[in-house]
């Protein structure tokens, strides 16, 4: 018998490597975008990305722009790379997190 307690903890911890991946993910996309766009990186506040002064309206702006896919006509071979793989990380965390929810909500009323 699986011990759900045990597969609970597994993939809480599944879901924190993958947000982990994406944080150094987007960290790197933001020096890429650094070099290639800098009005783009003004646009999204690449500077103050992950300071505690950060915008968030700024910052889901970049979410937005990757989500939507829009990066799609950009120049920039490898920021296209990058938002693409930044695209699909975001999409497993996501999934990831939801499961876990699902986990925990489940493992609260199975025991």
């Amino acid at each position: 018998m699986i011990n759900t307690v045990a597969l609970f903890w597994a993939l809480f911890i599944v879901c924190v490597v993958n947000m982990l991946r994406y944080y150094s993910s987007l960290r790197a996309l933001l020096v890429v975008l650094r070099g290639c766009d800098p009005l783009l990186y003004q646009y999204v506040d690449g500077g103050g990305f992950f300071t505690s002064h950060g915008q968030p309206g700024k910052q889901l702006r970049l979410v937005r722009y990757i989500y939507e896919r829009r990066y799609c006509d950009h120049h920039d071979g490898e920021f296209i790379r990058r938002c693409e793989r930044l695209r699909r990380q975001f999409i497993l965390t996501s999934a990831l997190c939801g499961l876990v929810v699902v986990a925990l909500i489940a493992l609260m009323l199975w025991h």
